[in-house]
């Protein structure tokens, strides 16, 4: 076998010493060949780092029809984002596979499992893969990367504007009358990085030398532990951009216990407009990213790969959109609570 070639059904026939209707029906699972040529297949097949290319499998037997979303089901926004994804499915003859990604089933896994039930292609809701690891998978299937901004190398990718999603929020809050801005961003999370940059680009845009990022993260402890470390400061930002709406979530809790009133203290922003930024008792300003919208581009990629027989990466930017609510407001005059 030649150096890194992907190893074939043929490579491992060869190294049994069997045919490759004998491999083949092992690694199927088919009765016919004896257990200890079973055994030697596996062994084989693991040595040699043989898996099946599901894609000409797919194209040999009757399709499925099928997409797989990996899903972490306790992030509100990537959960209505795999609604909007049956919505769109559903509209375009295709059926949905979730997959939940948990502390103790990661995304690798649920992607091979996924895989397994032979989906046909996968959309990954802001994946945490890298980027070589992305590519690796368009190579066996088709991929959309939804929400996350990397550079569409074997595969596709939907998203919204990040830094023109966060410049919106400045720009509605110095036109508010602030100018002591906190963005509390997502640390090393994958769309962290066009959050900051947005941020850090409109405030300059607009002069505020005084506006500046604090460490934080995409759950309510990452928000309320960035409220906490706020509180111990001398004098509380007249406005806090949070990096997601749980982030915010996290930040309207500590500040409500300590007595900071939202938005007569200070002014509060989330990002991703999820389910729980409209309850009335939230009522949380943020920037929408159009959840239907990405769901039915990414699908639409999907299909068109499919369906179409397109092989070319594509991204597709959508632009964000901010919703004003009750947390924000003009700033205080002068001290917490002046």
């Amino acid at each position: 076998m030649n150096p890194g070639r992907r190893p074939r059904l043929e490579d491992v026939a060869e190294d049994v010493g069997v045919s490759t209707a004998s491999v083949s029906l092992v690694l199927r699972g088919v009765a016919g060949p004896s257990a200890e040529t079973r055994k030697r297949v596996l062994a084989a097949a693991t040595r040699l780092g043989y898996r099946p290319d599901r894609t000409a499998s797919l194209l040999a037997r009757r399709r499925t029809h099928l997409l797989g979303v990996p899903v972490v089901l306790r992030d509100a926004f990537r959960a209505e984002l795999a609604e909007e994804v049956q919505v769109a499915a559903d509209e375009r003859g295709y059926s949905v596979a979730l997959g939940a990604v948990t502390p103790v089933h990661d995304e690798d896994r649920v992607v091979e499992t996924l895989l397994d039930l032979r989906c046909e292609a996968l959309l990954l809701l802001s994946p945490e893969l890298r980027p070589g690891a992305l590519a690796e998978l368009g190579g066996r299937v088709p991929v959309v990367v939804v929400g996350r901004h990397v550079e569409p190398a074997g595969f596709d990718v939907v998203r919204v504007a990040d830094d023109e999603g966060v410049g919106q929020a400045v720009d509605h809050l110095v036109g508010l009358g602030h100018r002591d801005l906190v963005h509390v961003d997502g640390a090393g999370a994958p769309m962290a990085a066009d959050r900051r940059s947005g941020f850090l680009a409109a405030t300059r845009r607009h002069g505020l030398d005084s506006a500046r990022v604090l460490r934080g993260g995409y759950d309510e402890a990452a928000g309320a532990a960035a409220a906490r470390a706020l509180l111990d400061e001398p004098v509380l930002p007249t406005a806090v951009l949070a990096a997601n709406d749980r982030s915010a979530i996290g930040l309207l809790d500590v500040f409500l216990r300590g007595g900071v009133r939202v938005p007569g203290d200070v002014s509060v922003v989330g990002y991703d407009d999820s389910g729980l930024a409209g309850l009335a008792h939230v009522d949380l300003t943020t920037v929408s990213q159009e959840a239907a919208a990405q769901a039915a581009r990414a699908v639409e990629a999907a299909v068109e790969r499919l369906d179409g027989g397109r092989s070319e990466p594509r991204e597709v930017v959508l632009p964000p959109r901010l919703v004003v609510r009750g947390t924000t407001g003009p700033p205080r005059q002068a001290g917490r609570g002046g």
